[in-house]
């Protein structure tokens, strides 16, 4: 996997997009005299065409070159894809549906590449490409792969440029800083000082030349879709949210019930009360599918400011600065999922106390079937199960309940990153380890009063929620959410080939 440090931003040709959101990971060595060839856009974590960042530094290529430009997606194998479930890989592939669909209507080609990243070389050089452009993803195994295939693309295809593209934050996470963040704090003056750089709005995408090469094969997707899911481990789907660029823009600014349109007001107040939901809001899916961009939701924020302004700027904190901060760990920290990832006084602290006798110890199949001997937490673990997201404040609570309850640091951090993964449909992200990791390892925080078990790790309880929020509230909303979700579930073989025919 290449080191942070190692490549830097350098000539990347039109300047439709900021150059320091493009590096430069193999120049290439064009023929001269020679046609160039069309510029694929391996598309990965940003799964969209409007407001993509890596798309429009493609086409902008391939426009200045007059070539052609093709979109090409590959579905990672096992074991990357051993956690993601039937209710994630559902969801993808049902909004790359609809991309491809939109991809068809702009005449754009898009190749799905099902045999994973390494077929990603052999269509470079099926297709004759001058340039590949891959967006970007913290995460070990999307990094490795793409390390992989510039590899073999140097050894094999030297002639073929490969950039990538930071489509994902809004300031490059290159760029944000040059290294492992310690807290909120530092890292929020180091953004601060460059986002109007880069807190622009989108050019349109530029034409380029017709396609006139090899065709993608045709897709049968719901023969694809049913074999995936069929394949995975069975969590059922949500249905509570449509995949989809059209979806995502709706939740963000639609007239009945968008986030900025109708429920920002009483974000700044209700976000960490578990009892109103809709008070949230609803991006968290398609900001981690790319099916919408955290730039895009920035801008529109803006726009509306004079309306609610600390419920906008508390929005663009969490947009902005905490979520990017997640990919800050994960890209300086290769250890971003276990506990030798934490800063050294949390490692000591939990080492410390890692012996003390704790009140209750549960296994992995007792967390995950929500038997413990508090009510709050299993509502919160039953919120997971079924629904496929729990509150963001359950959540902390949820996580260091868990290093309460277990043997010690490293098995609560697995079974959360576990759990996580396995149910939330944003599971995988960043976000959900920089969690994980901040509720059971002290990440991006400081040392408190030191108590048993925890040492020095913030401490949360049940009296503390007690105060904050009505916990019976709580209790009584998921248990209509899991009658709702089992009579769905009861009902789907009736359900699901009208399911298949609406996407």
């Amino acid at each position: 996997m290449t080191p942070p440090a190692t490549v830097s931003p350098g000539p990347v040709g039109p300047a439709l997009v900021h150059p320091a959101r493009v590096r430069v990971l193999h120049p290439g060595q064009p023929t001269a005299g020679a046609r160039p060839g069309p510029v694929v856009y391996w598309m990965l974590r940003d799964q969209r065409l409007v407001d993509n960042w890596a798309l429009l530094h493609a086409a902008s290529l391939a426009a200045a070159a007059a070539a052609p430009l093709a979109i090409a997606f590959s579905l990672f194998p096992k074991p990357f894809l051993l956690s993601a479930r039937r209710r994630q890989l559902g969801f993808l592939l049902r909004g790359l549906r609809r991309l491809a669909a939109d991809a068809a209507a702009r005449r754009l080609p898009f190749f799905l590449l099902i045999g994973g990243p390494t077929e990603i070389p052999g269509l470079v050089h099926r297709l004759g490409a001058s340039a590949l452009i891959a967006d970007f993803s913290p995460l070990r195994p999307v990094r490795e792969a793409l390390d992989a295939v510039v590899g073999e693309l140097r050894r094999d295809d030297a002639g073929v440029a490969v950039h990538q593209v930071d489509a994902h934050n809004v300031v490059p996470v290159w760029a944000a800083s040059g290294k492992l963040e310690y807290s909120a704090k530092t890292f929020r003056s180091k953004v601060s000082k460059v986002l109007d750089g880069y807190l622009v709005d989108f050019p349109g995408l530029p034409e380029v030349v017709p396609w006139d090469g090899e065709l993608p094969e045709d897709i049968d997707w719901d023969v694809l879709i049913d074999r995936v899911c069929r394949e995975a481990e069975n969590v059922p789907e949500i249905d509570w949210c449509e995949p989809g660029e059209a979806a995502a823009l709706e939740t963000l600014l639609g007239s009945k019930d968008g986030f900025l349109t109708t429920r920002i007001k009483n974000y700044d107040m209700d976000r960490n009360h578990p009892t109103k939901p809709k008070a949230l809001s609803g991006l968290s899916p398609y900001l981690h599918f790319g099916h919408i961009s955290a730039q895009r939701c920035a801008l529109e924020a803006k726009k509306c400011r004079h309306l609610s302004p600390k419920s906008v700027d508390a929005f663009l904190e969490e947009l902005i600065i905490r979520r990017e901060l997640a990919d800050n760990f994960c890209y300086y920290q290769p250890h971003y999922d276990s506990l030798a990832g934490a800063w050294e006084w949390a490692r000591k602290t939990l080492k410390d106390h890692a012996g003390d006798k704790r009140e209750h110890i549960y296994t992995r199949e007792q967390l995950e079937n929500a038997k413990t001997a508090d009510p709050l937490w299993n509502a919160s673990q039953l919120e997971m199960v079924h629904h496929g997201k729990m509150h963001g404040f359950m959540r902390m609570y949820w996580a260091k309940k868990i290093l309460e309850w277990t043997s010690g640091p490293d098995e609560a951090l697995s079974i959360a990153i576990y759990l996580n993964d396995k149910y939330q449909i944003d599971g995988r992200d960043p976000n959900g380890y920089a969690g994980c990791m901040w509720s059971i390892c002290g990440l991006h925080d400081q040392g408190w009063k030191e108590r048993p078990v925890f040492g020095k790790i913030r401490y949360m309880n049940y009296a503390g929620c007690k105060r904050k929020f009505d916990v019976d509230a709580y209790i009584s909303y998921v248990k209509r959410l899991v009658a709702q979700s089992k009579k769905r579930k009861s009902e789907e073989p009736l359900n699901s080939a009208s399911k298949h025919a609406k996407v």
